[in-house]
């Protein structure tokens, strides 16, 4: 998508490959089926039982049914729609019930990256007022469903992987300068791809770790000072518990 000049070359580049990620098989979904995660994405913003559970005291108390457009399973389409109205509120038992009902660990990280890379580049699109970008094409090729083997439990609800314990045929998932392997960016890691993918749109759109703590240097537009209130307003809005 071409967007204005005073938007970064690197940034537009960014966004253009992350999209155009979604439609590529991945560790665990098709291309098709991530580009029906998306879709779905899409369509829970305006679901009605999402915005009644969002508005009620306890995201419990109301039953009922999703306004699906996939043909997703039940349990994937219940994650989409709870990580795009409500994240705020999910919970350790909201996510063993997703795997009660069928939906594997490493199915809901992928599908969590999924997410949120869509939810990112249709809000980045938003706010430049452009309308929201096709879909990209489904490609051929199967999951490879390659789970690292020194993932371990512990540190979240899913099996993460530490960077000692990345083994010599994984993925690079900490080669870049400055991946320190912290929380953050283990949250993804049980499918390095999908770690990667988000991180690389979202180092671009943010900052990279290396310059996170570079404060004798500006890399943006706008300061450290001010990247770091407008982050602490998104995730306070957003309801970010981290």
């Amino acid at each position: 998508m071409t967007h204005p000049r005073l938007v970064r070359d690197d940034l537009v580049a960014a966004l253009d490959a992350a999209w155009q990620s979604l439609g590529h098989a991945g560790v665990w979904w098709t291309g098709a089926e991530r580009l029906a995660i998306a879709r779905e994405t899409r369509h829970a913003r305006g679901c009605v039982l999402c915005a009644r559970r969002k508005a009620a005291l306890s995201p419990a108390a109301v039953t009922g049914s999703h306004e699906a457009c996939t043909d997703l399973a039940p349990a994937a389409v219940e994650a989409i729609h709870r990580l795009v109205a409500d994240p705020g509120r999910l919970s350790r038992g909201w996510y063993e019930a997703l795997l009660r009902d069928g939906l594997e660990d490493a199915r809901y990280v992928e599908l969590l990256a999924v997410v949120a890379i869509a939810t990112a580049v249709d809000t980045f699109d938003h706010a430049l007022g452009h309308p929201l970008r096709p879909l990209a094409a489904a490609r051929d090729g199967q999951p490879s469903r390659r789970r690292p083997p020194g993932a371990r439990e512990g540190l979240a609800w899913m099996a993460t992987l530490a960077p000692e314990d990345v083994a010599a045929d994984d993925p690079p998932l900490y080669a870049i300068a400055g991946r320190i392997g912290g929380n953050v960016q283990r949250s993804l890691s049980l499918v390095p791809e999908a770690m990667m993918a988000f991180w690389d749109m979202f180092e671009c759109m943010y900052l990279p770790n290396a310059a996170m703590r570079d404060f004798g240097r500006e890399y943006r537009a706008i300061d450290h000072a001010q990247i770091e209130m407008l982050a602490a307003r998104v995730a306070v809005l957003n309801r970010c518990t981290y």
